[in-house]
């Protein structure tokens, strides 16, 4: 079977799994993949790029080098061995349904207005200060990691996965994963964490693009969310968070954005769909969670539908090739 149709197979697979069993509880490869990156910054750390660039060159280039590895060993294998081993990467990279599960759970609290219970579960989904938020501002803080980690989490992955089967799957996952430990500009991180930052601005920008654009198809309303990521997503700090946070705050019909407290540092940002938007309501976690699983499963059949007509050309390209090198 054709590495295009193995994709296809194996990455609808992984992702019908992830739908159903969600992440693990224990034994999760990605938290795996974060315990034996944090031993290489133990062994690594100095306040220098240079150690970090090393560092993101290991932990990254480790990651693709197991995938790539997995991907030789089944080649020659029947065609289900290769299904289930994209189908098996994908499950393990993407985070779908624990995004959506942490989402509703904090929707739920605030629904019944337990908000020490939403402040408890918030950490979980993101890493705003609790404590620093009223009712309104978590579920705004919700919305925008949906929408955030759709991106991140998701479809970012299936973009490299389309691209570069199981070791693009895995590399990217990594990178995504050592922008969360050390890409931030906290004291420590800002010098050692810049390359790691700086190639996961770079691996998702495919992928953010894809999202906000999956979004404006999904969306309730598709003029809002044009409009939103035209207007504000260059104001948002990350090159990539802010088409994708805009295309939902305008498909949503919602304010994002403003003040945000990081571990008591306080950030302003730009409000994202300020003009039209309304303040989030707890009501909108739910629409921004099915949104979400919209966008999805848009992004997935781009990607495969971009593998196969890919594949496609390259065929008709060698033959074409062949033809006239018979000719000859």
């Amino acid at each position: 079977m054709r590495a295009d149709r193995v994709f296809a197979y194996g990455a609808t697979a992984g992702l019908i799994g992830d739908r159903i069993f969600g992440d693990p509880r224990r034994g999760h490869p990605v938290a795996a993949f974060g315990r034996a990156a944090a031993a290489v910054e133990r062994t690594l750390w100095r306040d220098d790029r240079g150690r970090g660039v090393l560092h993101t060159l290991l932990c990254a280039g480790g990651a693709a080098a197991v995938g790539a590895l997995g991907a030789r060993a089944v080649r020659s294998r029947p065609a289900a061995a290769r299904i289930a081993l994209t189908a098996a990467a994908t499950w393990a990279v993407v985070g779908g349904t624990s995004l959506g599960r942490e989402a509703r759970a904090i929707g739920g609290a605030l629904a019944v207005g337990d908000v020490e219970v939403a402040r408890e579960r918030l950490p979980h989904l993101c890493g705003r200060d609790p404590h620093s938020l009223d009712g309104q501002q978590m579920a705004r803080a919700v919305v925008e990691s949906v929408a955030e980690n759709t991106s991140d989490a998701v479809v970012g992955a299936l973009v490299w996965g389309a691209a570069a089967g199981v070791p693009g799957l895995l590399a990217f996952r990594a990178v995504n994963t050592l922008d969360a430990m050390v890409g931030h500009k906290s004291p420590r991180h800002l010098r050692y964490g810049w390359a790691s930052a700086r190639l996961d601005d770079l691996a998702g920008w495919p992928g953010a693009r894809l999202t906000a654009l999956a979004a404006v198809v999904a969306g309730p309303d598709r003029r809002g969310a044009v409009r939103a990521w035209r207007a504000d997503a260059a104001a948002h700090p990350s090159p990539n968070a802010g088409p994708v946070e805009a295309s939902f705050a305008g498909a949503l019909g919602v304010r994002l954005g403003g003040t945000l407290a990081y571990g008591g540092r306080v950030e302003h940002r730009a409000v994202l769909n300020g003009g039209a938007g309304r303040p989030v309501e707890v009501a909108d976690i739910e629409r921004a969670v099915r949104l979400s699983r919209q966008v999805t499963w848009l992004a997935l059949g781009a990607c495969v539908a971009t593998r196969l007509l890919v594949a496609r050309g390259v065929r008709r390209a060698r033959g074409a090739q062949g033809v006239r090198g018979g000719r000859a």
